[in-house]
């Protein structure tokens, strides 16, 4: 096991390269090089009891150096970290000292699945819901299964810098910079979110300062840009006082879609990079709720599903799906960056 674990490191870091984030390409070739069963923390990782690729082992690990770095309990760590450079062999050295002076910290760590909660990903969310807005000609109610802190369920109220076109308030707490190429959405649709929730396993409160460093420490530190966007959003989150509740996903979807839709909304179902990390049996409960939900939809109140997720279709980019019923189109509408620097629409 402890073979495959480490080649899903190696794995890890040809995506974080391919993805803009050298520094995190070399921590993960550094573990997997490395790691070894003499500490907690290499013990869990190199015996790991779960599936390594689903679980994102690599950038759980990732993430505990980085919560430790940001720290600032450990200066020699930091020191090799972002905005410092340092080689290959000086950040082995400093992962090694740090392994060793706060191994229960960083085993701990692995505990929760890594959750970047990347706001850039609203991008392709709003393209989506156009979509949906311009074809129902409704205003939707928003459901995100897997929100995290819930900073995408703000998608609506973002500045969006698009390249060829502009959509929303020049003026947002949060813009977001992304390249759309192709047939673009219709941005001239009417789009009204009369309301929004989401639910997560581990929800995590944009006003607690643990929660957000947490969040923060699965940002990749060499990637400025993206960390100062997801912290505006934090800020936007905070001040709205956004709120996701503790739920499974599969019985969270199964109450909020159980029942008939309100006359005169959209009920929307949306999730970004979440799919691939739920079990098959709750994958198929949501997928038994959504074909009972689009079965009994009407004109008045529609049903649709909005999704970007990994596919077998391509490896380096997202699938932007949309269901809609009661018509019951199922149509891939692009593809999408991961971390949603550009989207190619159909």
């Amino acid at each position: 096991m402890s073979d495959l674990i480490r080649n899903d490191f190696l794995r890890q870091a040809l995506a974080c390269e391919h993805l803009g984030s050298p520094f995190t390409a070399r921590v993960c070739r550094v573990l997997a090089e490395g790691l070894d069963a003499g500490t907690r923390f290499g013990q869990r990782i190199l015996n790991w009891e779960g599936k390594p690729e689903s679980d994102a082992l690599p950038l759980r690990a990732a993430g505990a150096l980085n919560a430790l770095a940001r720290s600032g309990r450990a200066p020699e760590l930091a020191a090799v970290y972002p905005p410092h450079e340092a080689d290959e062999r000086a950040l082995a050295r400093a992962i090694e000292k740090a392994v060793a002076a706060h191994d229960d910290f960083l085993a701990g760590f692995l505990d929760s699945a890594p959750q970047t909660n990347e706001v850039a990903r609203s991008s392709a969310i709003l393209g989506l819901a156009l979509h949906v807005a311009k074809r129902t000609g409704l205003p939707l109610s928003v459901h995100e299964i897997g929100s995290s802190a819930g900073l995408n369920l703000g998608f609506d109220a973002y500045a969006y810098e698009l390249e060829t076109a502009c959509w929303g308030d020049p003026d947002a707490a949060v813009t977001i910079a992304a390249r759309w190429e192709g047939k673009l959405p219709p941005l001239d649709a009417k789009l009204t979110v009369a309301a929004r929730k989401g639910c997560d396993l581990n929800p995590l409160d944009a006003g607690n300062v643990a929660d957000r460093e947490r969040l923060l420490a699965y940002i990749w530190p060499d990637q400025t840009a993206r960390l100062a966007r997801i912290e505006a959003a934090l800020g936007f989150a905070a001040r709205k006082g956004v709120k996701v509740e503790k739920a499974d996903a599969a019985e969270w979807v199964e109450w909020h879609f159980g029942a008939a839709g309100k006359t005169g909304e959209a009920r929307v179902l949306m999730h970004t990079i979440v799919w691939q990390y739920l079990p098959k049996e709750v994958q198929a409960r949501i997928e038994a709720a959504m074909a009972r939900a689009g079965a009994a939809a009407t004109k008045d109140a529609p049903v649709a599903w909005i999704s970007v997720e990994a596919d077998r279709k391509d490896a380096a980019s997202a699938c932007m799906r949309l269901r809609l019923w009661p018509e019951g189109e199922d149509v891939e509408l692009g593809r999408a960056d991961f971390h949603g620097r550009w989207a190619k629409w159909g």
